[in-house]
């Protein structure tokens, strides 16, 4: 059947004369666009069930206007100009990023995109096109592809004691769409509020405000999230990163740990980012809060540092009430990443080329951050370095040296870093600066380190400038933070 942009006309008179007016209005709202063509009046004709004389007739009529042209071998087609209809209006112009002399992107959440397994991940994909069949290349389960759910959910519970069925797991674009997708759910049953961590993601404040939620920040400090807090707080949601706080790498301590499932328990919406959790060095990773209390606790993870973001893949781990809550929503509002990306991904883990990939990229980002550590503790000992052996990155505190400040004289160096002041809500608290390392090479620890041991210098001894109010806040670089 020949699709064309309008409904067939009803009312009374010549049907040539009310095909004509319908097409005449697709054209003049811009519908059918200069330059498309029209079908052919045989082919119209069987389409629309009428005679070939009135399809003939109406395109004629619209000729003789001067709204279609026909050319030998062209067919029929919308005039290039014609009466009636109106020039598309200016729309905004794409520019290209300025080329800058940045000698490297220092964003935390980058992982070596030079390291990403190529050649594994042709070979799964090829046994995913090898293994789909017919039936599974239509339009796919809104909750994820079956055999990536299984695979799932055998691997949470293995490398994260998450105890998960199939059903219990949704695949997503990533973190930031797990979050989103749990947001506007949450929105749609009538939540209204979100507790998050501060400083934290800064994507969740734009998840937040995208569901139309408020955003109610609790501090962090060493021991993580003060979950005692959440008491006092009239929030449907809390937000944590339990395993390796963004952005300041502090685990959540024992007793707090305690607390948010406490507060769970009493019929809150838990959502647990396992950030950093297969980044861990040394030593292995806390148990997933998840894994203690699974009913009350909504687990999310991705590959999106473990092989790359471009993939756009995660998962989120739902069970009891909030699994039977969501899961409405997620069915009508879900659009989750390619079905081949997906089952390439299940045979990956299945396979154990996952596994073997993490165990590489362990040892790899440990001997970077060893190595970062110590140049950093040459060309800058006046600034400190805090969190535990973990992640992709380091948090570099600044002490009384402006943010601001110390950022232009980085970025004069040819260095891109993300400031802590972007990571909060509220915007007060230490000088801070966050200096990722999984994309960068060991050769590059020294150069980077004398930059930033130069940007200090300069910076050191100029004041801090007034932090602005909460209702300046800015966004972050979507760089920095995307997951």
């Amino acid at each position: 059947m020949t699709l064309l942009p309008f409904e067939w006309p009803a009312g009374e008179g010549p049907v040539h004369l009310r095909l004509a007016g319908a097409l005449r209005a697709a054209i003049t709202n811009g519908r059918l666009p200069p330059g498309a063509r029209l079908p052919a009046s045989r082919i119209l004709a069987v389409d629309l069930q009428v005679s070939r004389w009135v399809v003939t007739e109406a395109y004629e009529q619209l000729k003789a206007e001067g709204y279609l042209a026909a050319r030998t071998g062209s067919g029929t087609t919308v005039a290039a100009t014609h009466r009636g209809v109106p020039d598309p209006p200016p729309g905004p112009t794409v520019h290209r990023p300025p080329a800058t002399a940045t000698l490297v992107d220092l964003a935390p959440n980058l992982p070596d995109l030079r390291a990403f397994p190529r050649s594994l991940w042709r070979s799964a994909l090829t046994h995913a096109l090898d293994t789909l069949s017919t039936r599974e290349l239509g339009y796919p389960d809104p909750l994820g592809d079956p055999e990536l759910r299984r695979v799932l959910a055998d691997y949470v519970r293995r490398v994260r004691g998450v105890p998960a069925l199939p059903s219990d797991v949704v695949i997503t674009n990533g973190t930031t769409g797990s979050i989103g997708l749990l947001f506007r759910a949450l929105a749609a049953t009538g939540g209204t509020r979100v507790a998050l961590e501060d400083p934290g993601w800064p994507q969740l404040r734009a998840a937040a405000g995208g569901a139309r939620l408020t955003a109610v920040p609790v501090p962090v400090d060493e021991r993580g999230l003060r979950a005692a807090l959440l008491a006092g707080l009239d929030v449907d949601s809390v937000c944590v990163t339990p395993s390796h706080q963004f952005p300041t790498g502090v685990v959540l301590a024992p007793e707090r740990r305690e607390q948010v499932l406490e507060w769970a328990a009493r019929g809150g919406l838990l959502i647990e980012d396992d950030y950093d959790a297969e980044f861990r060095y040394g030593r292995r990773p806390v148990d997933a809060l998840a894994s203690i209390d699974a009913e009350n606790v909504v687990y999310l993870g991705s590959v999106s540092k473990t092989l790359a973001p471009a993939l756009q893949i995660g998962w989120m781990v739902l069970r009891g009430r909030h699994r039977a809550a969501a899961e409405p929503f997620l069915r009508d509002h879900r659009t989750g990443p390619p079905i081949i990306d997906q089952r390439a991904l299940a045979w990956l883990i299945a396979s154990g080329g996952y596994d073997r990939q993490l165990r590489r990229m362990r040892r790899s980002y440990q001997a970077r951050r060893t190595e970062l550590r110590a140049r950093l503790a040459e060309a800058a000992p006046g600034a400190h370095i805090t969190g535990p052996d973990a992640g992709l990155h380091v948090l570099l505190e600044l002490g009384a040296i402006d943010e601001q400040t110390f950022m232009a004289a980085l970025a004069r160096r040819g260095l891109a870093a993300t400031a802590l002041d972007e990571c909060r809500i509220r915007r007060t608290g230490p000088s801070g600066v966050l200096i990722g390392y999984g994309n960068l090479p060991v050769a590059g620890m020294r150069g980077v380190a004398t930059a930033v041991g130069a940007a200090v210098a300069e910076a050191a001894g100029r004041p801090r400038t007034p932090a602005p109010s909460p209702d300046r806040d800015q966004p972050a670089r979507p760089s920095a933070h995307r997951r």
